[in-house]
């Protein structure tokens, strides 16, 4: 079975896509970028702001698929710019304590509306 996840607490998806899908007892999150749901915008800063945002965006869609940052097993980070890859991993390491999600971390040409950083997550739901 597979079910939809849509919550207002995170931004809307601006495309054909889902905020998530949990199916099999994981929830595939799709990626977040910086925008404040509360007004639809970018939260102003730099890249460690846009992370912030960007992990908060990820933790609301997980709580509304019954799930957590501390089930997520493994994530994927785009960057625009690998050199601000040490700011991102200290706001991330804040989200993501003892035992830590595998993740990747790839330079991404080009972002949606121009984002520092984008996160996608697979985590386990609850039983």
């Amino acid at each position: 079975m597979k079910l939809r996840i849509q919550t207002e607490t995170a931004p809307a998806a601006i495309g054909p896509y889902s905020q998530a899908i949990r199916a099999n007892g994981l929830v595939f999150c799709s990626g977040q970028i910086p925008i404040d749901p509360a007004t639809g915008k970018f939260v102003a800063g730099g890249i460690a702001e846009q992370t912030e945002q960007v992990l908060k965006n990820l933790s609301a869609v997980l709580e509304a698929a019954g799930s957590s940052l501390e089930r997520v097993v493994k994530t994927t980070v785009f960057l625009a710019d690998m050199a601000e890859f040490a700011e991102m991993n200290e706001v991330y390491g804040r989200f993501f304590t003892g035992q830590t999600p595998a993740r990747a971390t790839v330079a991404a040409a080009g972002l949606p509306r121009d984002a520092r950083v984008e996160i996608e997550a697979v985590a386990l739901a609850t039983e």
